[in-house]
């Protein structure tokens, strides 16, 4: 079966709708992919065929992975090009981000936008927006209002009908979605915009229209709203400052480049595990005799012994067909780990598209009999899972402020990028309590300094080359151009040639490293919307180009002003190794943020230097700020309290009876244990406020449940595998062992 190509025959029985003014038309001109249920129908029917010699004879279910197709389902470029064209306009009408308020333009691309729906099987639209608090809980991390296309006349006929209006806007209740107090029931307005820096496309029968979320009162209520007003004060700061240097530029974007990493699990395991089903990790569980310590997993062969490479091709087929270059698919490091890594692009549109495969990467693991972890920490006792957030920007010709070797050549200035770069390292100095923030998501409790992701010291990494550059800088003012170095390695074999790579080494163990055109924020969630975390880089750096920008206006040169700067701030700079244990409480005597809970972290937003920064950028104003906090905290809080909860329910209907069963001395231990859960959750309720709350969670999490799941793997240590009711680590973690695991819907 292909996830592109294939198509179903259902012309034959959909009802025959009119478009408005024109002839009759087919409602349903066929799909690109088939429905969901007709694929799990393929899938369980070639899994019973394959079942009984899958490790020697299970062979490829999709096709390779091609181009055939790519963008089909996205309108842009080349596709909107064919329909735009027969109402008088191109595709670079789109690239115009005001072209939603030019009298006239919305009405066209909406008939152009619903041809090409009609010509590939979708009668239905929705405006698709992020709600915040969504991570961990909300399939797909976004929301969306399902309409049909079509309407009805006097005699009941339907017929295609598709404005400007309906496709520039809609409304929904804002009360009904986390809002930190900013919506009720009696003022519950909530309200849509298309977002024309994000392309329209289609899945299944549905136009997906990209849109911001407000109140009626213009608050941001969703996570995507910010990070445009964020990226527009850092286009026009940075813009600003450079213009002031002599080169004068459209404006600036930022890119992102995002690494998205999970497990894939047997399903039928899956659904014998309360907690990963309620809660995306487990709670409790045996590690298994084998981990990750012989590294074996990494970069490992995709096996076709299992469904794992099937559901990954399928993944990137669909990706693909919506244009989302997935370009990168791996092992990771932990047994059943994996990736996904796309091209770099618009921070806005690659936002939209990370949250559309971690919806496909669900959506498709279950039918291929698996059941995919978005969460940091799925398992106890290996690595988890995070989002590295490769971060750069540039003008909007394609110019990349952090290449120098680019920017050099374009701006014929070199004293542009040691002072974008020291601009740089004073924001990461000044608001590292924003870049902890930012990734302070539940799952995150249990993996930042873990030996798989940096420590919660906001430091940076530039390599011994580019510090040594910004040294000279600062105490000599001497503007050089920057070459990064490059070395030879030679494979000591006169048959394999040397090959040539950057002087800098990589530091895994920082949570910022430079990498020689971008900085990669590896810190980052694997089950977050990264639109926070882009939201406070690029808010920073437009403070930070402002105060550039005010210097020199001022009758400063652009080169004091950058030494200055790296001379107050440098010490954030740190190449060293992260991981080492003296390093935290050294970070801590420099000066540099550290900040281990992420309770505090959250806290931090309504610092009043933050609400200040937020609101001198035009991002966020104080009352924004402090509704997210609010949503945050609770939040985390809701998220552990679902964890104690499910713990409760697995002593009591999973552990104890096993135990009995078992004759093990564990049941008066494990009855305390739920008297002791259920006191803290009732404490925690009692709290005085969001805050408290948070606090008295993270305490029940990393302390009180801590213990009683020693006890609970205790048991499951001594238990006959026959008597204990839930999968064990053994059952999920190790597909290419247990192949018939992934063969059971």
């Amino acid at each position: 079966m292909s996830a592109i190509g294939a198509t179903m025959n259902v012309t034959a029985a959909a009802p025959s709708v009119r478009r408005a003014g024109s002839k009759a038309s087919t409602f349903s001109k066929g799909t690109g992919i088939k429905s969901a249920s007709t694929r799990v129908v393929a899938r369980r029917a070639r899994n019973a065929a394959a079942a009984p010699s899958a490790m020697l004879q299970m062979g490829p279910a999709s096709p390779a992975t091609t181009l055939d197709g790519f963008g089909d389902h996205c309108f842009k470029g080349a596709v909107a090009k064919k329909y735009l064209a027969k109402y008088g306009e191109s595709e670079k009408l789109l690239d115009d981000t005001t072209w939603p308020t030019q009298a006239g333009k919305a009405d066209i691309v909406a008939k152009a936008v619903l041809d090409w729906a009609v010509d590939n099987g979708a009668g239905v639209y929705c405006h698709w927006f992020q709600p915040m608090a969504a991570s961990g809980v909300r399939h797909g991390l976004s929301a969306q209002v399902h309409q049909t296309m079509f309407e009805f006349d006097k005699d009941g006929k339907p017929f295609y009908n598709f404005t400007g209006e309906m496709l520039l806007q809609g409304e929904t209740d804002g009360s009904s979605y986390p809002n930190g107090g900013m919506r009720a029931t009696h003022t519950a307005g909530g309200y849509l915009s298309l977002d024309p820096l994000s392309p329209m496309f289609i899945r299944e029968d549905t136009v997906f229209i990209p849109a911001c979320f407000v109140s009626y009162n213009g608050d941001a209520l969703d996570e995507k709203t910010p990070l445009h007003r964020a990226v527009q004060s850092m286009s026009t700061e940075g813009t600003r400052l450079l213009g002031l240097m002599g080169y004068k530029t459209d404006g600036l974007i930022n890119n992102i480049g995002l690494e998205q990493e999970l497990f894939l699990v047997p399903r039928h395991a899956f659904y014998r595990r309360p907690d990963l089903q309620f809660t995306g990790r487990t709670i409790m569980g045996k590690s298994a005799a084998r981990g990750q310590e012989m590294s074996d997993h990494y970069m490992a062969p995709i096996s076709r012994a299992t469904t794992a490479f099937d559901c990954m091709r399928q993944i990137q087929m669909e990706c693909f067909k919506m244009g989302i270059p997935l370009k990168t698919r791996h092992r990771e490091v932990a047994p059943n780990q994996y990736e996904f890594a796309p091209l770099f692009g618009n921070c806005i549109s690659q936002t939209d598209q990370n949250l559309m495969v971690m919806q496909i990467i669900e959506e498709v693991a279950s039918e291929n009999g698996l059941a995919a972890l978005m969460q940091e920490k799925p398992f106890a006792g290996i690595n988890g899972s995070g989002k590295h957030n490769n971060w750069s920007l540039g003008t909007k010709d394609g110019i990349n402020l952090l290449n120098p070797k680019q920017i050099n050549k374009a701006s014929k200035n070199p004293e542009i990028f040691p002072v974008v770069m020291a601009a740089l390292v004073s924001a990461i100095d000044k608001h590292g309590d924003l870049m902890r923030m930012s990734i302070a998501s539940p799952g995150n409790d249990f993996r930042l300094g873990a030996m798989e992701a940096p420590p919660a010291v906001m430091s940076t990494y530039l390599g011994g080359d580019m510090t040594e550059y910004l040294q000279k800088f600062m105490e000599t003012g001497k503007v050089e151009e920057y070459t990064p170095l490059k070395k030879k390695i030679s494979f000591g074999a006169s048959a394999i040639s040397p090959i040539e790579v950057p002087a800098e080494d990589r530091n895994r163990t920082s949570p910022f490293p430079y990498g020689g055109a971008r900085f990669e924020f590896r810190a980052a969630g694997s089950a977050q919307n990264v639109s926070m975390v882009n939201t406070c880089l690029n808010t920073m750096a437009a403070e930070a180009f402002q105060i550039v920008a005010d210097r020199i206006e001022a009758g400063e040169t652009p080169t004091a002003i950058a030494q200055d700067l790296l001379k107050k701030h440098s010490k954030v700079i740190f190449n060293g190794n992260g991981y080492d244990p003296e390093w935290p409480d050294q970070a801590v005597e420099k000066g540099i943020w550290r900040i281990d809970s992420g309770v505090d972290a959250m806290c931090k937003l309504t610092d009043a230097k933050n609400t200040e920064l937020f609101e001198k950028m035009g991002v966020l104003t104080p009352r924004e700020c402090e509704a997210r906090r609010t949503i945050m905290l609770e939040h985390y809080t809701g998220s552990v309290e679902m964890e104690a909860m499910c713990m409760v329910d697995m002593i009591n209907q999973h552990v104890i009876p096993s135990c009995k069963k078992a004759e093990l001395g564990f049941v008066k231990k494990l009855e305390d244990s739920v008297k002791t859960l259920k006191k803290a959750v009732g404490e925690i309720h009692g709290a005085s406020d969001s805050a408290n709350a948070a606090a008295l969670a993270r305490v029940m999490r990393l302390d009180t449940m801590i213990k009683i799941r020693e006890v609970c793997d205790e048991a499951e240590s001594l238990c006959p595998p026959s008597l204990w009711t839930l999968a064990s680590y053994d059952e999920l973690l190790f597909l290419d062992t247990k192949p018939e695991g992934d063969l059971l819907l």
